[in-house]
């Protein structure tokens, strides 16, 4: 058995950016790697330019996510100075136009757990949840939380059973390859923690439910 921290991310909008430039900003559906380690830092105290922090943290955890309910996606429209752009290089003084995606009424559960010989414990990061340093967002700093973080702290085999054990009824997707999974994912959103900003990719595997609960993956 493992032990896994449960946590709920819900608020009016949330923002799990993929590996783009800054004149579109999309979301993906569901939280991603880099977007859930930067919410665990913030609520470490972790800031976002201390590298070998972030990575520690990286190195310390795994993630299940659930969607309970899988939000609207809609685009809002920014200017930025000096942005990146796909096609080159910002221009001095330039001012671009952007998209950015946000879902909005989403709400997930998570199953954070510890990886083996992790440098930071679950049980840590469990008292950062409840009371972070930093301010925890959704995402983006546009996106606050509508409910505390902290769920509970319970024991399983995976993330996944704990998830599929719960009330709210939904899509799984784990880092953790169990029997019967014939649905998976390849996603770029592992931060490479270095001068640039860089990202790598993970396989998640993908677990569906029907209303009764019945893994129909």
């Amino acid at each position: 058995m493992s032990h896994f921290l449960i946590l709920k991310l819900q608020g009016p909008m949330q923002a799990w950016g993929t590996h783009t430039y800054e004149d579109f900003r999309p979301s993906n559906l569901f939280p991603t790697r880099s977007g859930l380690l930067g919410l665990l830092g913030a609520c470490l105290g972790i800031d976002r330019s201390d590298h070998d922090g972030l990575d520690t943290l990286a190195r310390s955890v795994e993630f299940t996510v659930k969607v309970v309910q899988g939000g609207v996606k809609l685009s809002d429209y920014h200017t930025i100075m000096e942005a990146r752009r796909a096609n080159r290089k910002p221009k001095e003084g330039e001012t671009v136009q952007t998209r950015r995606e946000y879902l909005f009424n989403a709400s997930f559960l998570v199953a954070v757990g510890e990886r083996p010989s992790a440098p930071i414990c679950l049980d840590a990061i469990a008292q950062a949840v409840q009371k972070p340093v930093f301010t925890p967002s959704l995402g983006r700093r546009s996106c606050p939380l509508s409910v505390p973080l902290y769920v509970t702290s319970q024991e399983a085999e995976t993330g996944k059973d704990i998830l599929c054990a719960m009330k709210e009824k939904g899509v799984v997707y784990t880092e953790q390859k169990s029997p019967g999974c014939n649905q998976r994912l390849m996603l770029r959103d592992v931060p490479m923690y270095g001068k640039t900003r860089r990202f790598g990719t993970r396989m998640v595997y993908i677990h569906a439910e029907n209303k009764e609960g019945h893994d129909v993956s």
